[in-house]
């Protein structure tokens, strides 16, 4: 391995720039505008209604700055709402709005058609053999990650709240 362009590293830089670039493309193209971690606060929040940002990070192996952004950036447009949990009065549980849950379904072909395209050189065989093992090689180094994915038991979630007329 004495190319660069041999070295793992290298080729995951590589192939990252082009997944970014793709995911925007694509949902550019479908009218929006929307960055990977903002979609992962809806899928995560659809999932999980009721979790506190900090856990949100720990689900999406982000950063928390990263992940108070996207938060921060969803809950403008109205997307999202965080209400002053009722156990702990300086935490903010998260929840998907009416109109936020409406968005997602509409959104996911735009990504699943940007992984076509980051997949786009390999068959179905490939592609499952290839998830796999990023999965694999991502699952062996989380821990040396500054943001390590936080898989955590979750409780069952609580109802969500009452919604506003103006998230409607």
């Amino acid at each position: 391995m004495n190319d660069i362009h041999d070295l793992p590293g290298y080729l995951i830089r590589r192939l990252h720039q082009i997944a970014v670039a793709s995911f925007g493309t694509e949902l550019a193209a479908a009218g929006f505008d929307l960055t990977p971690i903002q979609v992962g606060t809806l899928a995560m929040l659809r999932d999980n209604p009721g979790i506190d940002q900090a856990t949100l990070s720990g689900l999406l192996g982000s950063d928390r700055v990263s992940t108070g952004a996207a938060v921060m950036r969803l809950e403008a447009r109205g997307w999202i709402e965080r209400i002053v949990s009722t156990t702990d009065r300086r935490a903010r549980r998260l929840f998907l709005t009416e109109r936020g849950a409406r968005i997602l379904p509409v959104v996911w072909p735009a990504v699943r058609q940007s992984q076509e395209v980051v997949l786009a050189g390999l068959d179905d065989q490939e592609r499952a053999t290839f998830v796999a093992l990023l999965r694999k090689v991502a699952e062996a180094g989380n821990e040396i990650s500054r943001a390590p994915l936080r898989p955590v038991a979750l409780p069952d979630a609580a109802p969500e709240p009452a919604r506003r007329a103006d998230h409607a």
